[in-house]
């Protein structure tokens, strides 16, 4: 469930807001153990949806680094090929994973 929450800190470009929700919102998920919750938790749900973005986004703004900011595409390269190196999948096996995952994701 959570292993979509992706670094945010220290990128060029800067992170925004729908990464910061998204993170959030998959955090909620994975501490409350559901994806979806019911209408009598709805309520408790989103509110702590938005704490927790509210929390990353003061987080996000207070960190300093020395480090120059990594390239976002750069590094989504380099998980792609860390990924690839642990499946046993083809390429092409493993992008039509990714595009399933992707659906998902994005319903």
């Amino acid at each position: 469930m959570c292993r979509n929450i992706l670094t945010l800190f220290n990128f060029e470009p800067l992170a925004t807001e729908e990464e910061v929700q998204a993170a959030a919102l998959q955090f909620v998920r994975k501490i409350s153990g559901c994806n979806k919750p019911s209408r009598a938790n709805e309520a408790a749900f989103d509110a702590a949806v938005g704490a927790v973005a509210r929390a990353a986004r003061t987080l996000l703004h207070s960190l300093k680094t020395a480090s120059p900011p990594r390239n976002r595409e750069h590094e989504a390269r380099r998980a792609h090929a860390r990924a690839l190196k642990r499946s046993r999948r083809n390429p092409a096996e493993h992008e039509a994973a990714r595009a399933r995952g992707a659906r998902r994701e994005g319903s």
